[in-house]
């Protein structure tokens, strides 16, 4: 079984999972990172998507 991906945000450590999501957003858990908005920004820093790399399996 695949485990969901989990995406950093480089500048500060986010885990975006994507087995969780991020209900408080509006993002629903299962969503892939890649369905996200390109305008998204990390919640904890304010970078943009583009900032966050795949975490490996």
């Amino acid at each position: 079984m695949t485990r969901a991906a989990q995406w950093m945000c480089g500048p500060c450590g986010f885990i975006y999972d994507e087995a969780i999501g991020l209900p408080d957003e509006g993002i629903p858990a299962g969503t892939p990172f890649e369905s996200i908005p390109d305008d998204w920004q990390c919640p904890d820093c304010g970078v943009a998507k583009a900032d966050f790399f795949r975490v490996p399996d």
